[in-house]
């Protein structure tokens, strides 16, 4: 297997924090969740950042972790580890240039791998739907405890429903402020179609030097969360 010396972004104290939390959360949400996809519903929400410092915590944890960029149109990963070298990525695989061996980099973070993107296909939805795609999920499941795949915003292109639908669970990444409930709306049913359960959702990019946040904020992710909490945990008979 490869090596590549990738870079990794160091993270203040309460950021390090919330990536412990998030991988607490997921550990919690039990052994078959192995296989994540983390989505947003536009560009630049942070989904990309994400998914590599979550990866990174897992592996932190002592999980053998498998970082997959299925970004394909737009991948950002390249730059954000600062891999210098040339690397063959998913589009090569996918496209049968290259092999699963070839395309899985080992990296100087412990039980931490990568698959880059690659170059950038002219038909990304189909590549990712293909079969192909399945039975190389089917290998690495037996190989490492988690695999996290950073895809497209779903707000943007289907790529992402395509690759949900072969995953155990999903997390939606959200730039404070930035979203609308309706936008959500529409990302989270789109995924729910692909029959995929959404993990949660993270609320990203947030200024907490401003005062009221949390009062300017209650009542829109109430609204989000509160009409599936029935749903999901069922209704507190006691109140």
């Amino acid at each position: 297997m490869k090596e590549v010396n990738i870079y990794r972004p160091a993270l203040d104290y309460s950021a390090n924090e919330s990536y412990k939390s998030l991988r607490t959360n997921l550990l919690f949400c039990g052994e078959e969740k192995k296989v994540i996809a983390i989505t947003s519903c536009t560009a630049n929400e942070g989904k990309s950042t994400v998914s590599l410092n979550l990866a990174l915590s897992l592996s932190d944890s002592g999980k053998k972790v498998l970082l997959i960029d299925a970004d394909l149109r737009k991948s950002v990963l390249m730059g954000r580890t600062e891999v210098e070298e040339q690397v063959k990525g998913l589009s090569h695989l996918l496209s049968h240039q290259e092999t699963l061996e070839n395309v899985i980099y080992a990296t100087n973070i412990p039980r931490f791998h990568v698959i880059y993107a690659g170059t950038v296909p002219p038909n990304p939805a189909e590549l990712l739907g293909g079969v192909y795609f399945k039975r190389i999920l089917s290998v690495v499941r037996k190989v490492y405890d988690y695999i996290i795949i950073d895809t497209p915003p779903l707000g943007r292109v289907i790529d992402s429903a395509v690759i949900a639908d072969e995953c155990d669970g999903s997390v939606i990444v959200m730039e404070s402020g930035a979203i609308s409930y309706r936008f959500a709306q529409e990302v989270k049913d789109q995924l729910e179609k692909c029959d995929c359960p959404i993990l949660g959702v993270i609320l990203n990019k947030i200024d907490m030097s401003k005062q009221g946040y949390y009062g300017k904020y209650g009542k829109y992710y109430g609204k989000y969360y509160g009409k599936y909490y029935d749903k999901y945990y069922g209704k507190d008979e006691s109140q």
